[in-house]
């Protein structure tokens, strides 16, 4: 494949490893990926979320790709990505992209140039969007706080 770099963007922090218990929230052309913190060996508290906030979004799919699927080459990215269980930026020609039949435009969707793809326990997480924040919280932060904030 032709030069398709994976960046990863989780430092000091991930999802639960065994329970994430994901959410996907949308709201106009923003969607958030909420989960549990790993708490073991990162920097979180037991009860926080994680809160990954995508700007600018085209389209998202939560796909049902997990840890055994990908050990054993069943997802398109198995014998690309550096590791299971992280959070990437997907830089480069990527003839593979596109190559998904699942993905959900965004509920008022942009035009977007930056893909990422996160590996969850049980699921696949990937967004096309302009950009994306995270933050930590107790589990009280709503969507629409989000878009509230931003404008």
């Amino acid at each position: 494949m032709p030069s398709l770099n994976f960046i990863q963007l989780n430092a000091n922090w991930n999802a639960d490893p065994n329970v994430p218990a994901v959410e996907v929230r949308a709201a106009g052309s923003v969607i958030q990926l909420c989960f549990r913190m790993d708490s073991r060996g990162q920097e979180a508290r037991e009860d926080e979320i994680g809160y990954l906030t995508f700007n600018g979004c085209q389209a998202w799919r939560l796909g049902a790709t997990n840890d055994e699927g990908w050990f054993r080459g069943q997802c398109r990215y198995s014998m690309l990505a550096p590791n299971w269980g992280e959070f990437y930026k997907l830089v480069g020609d990527d003839p593979l992209r596109d190559q998904v039949p699942d993905l959900r435009p965004a509920p008022m969707p942009e035009p977007a140039d930056r893909h990422f793809l996160f590996y969850l326990r049980d699921d696949t997480f990937e967004c096309l969007a302009r950009d994306w924040s995270f933050e930590r919280r107790a589990p009280t932060m709503l969507i629409q706080d989000v878009v509230a904030a931003q404008d």
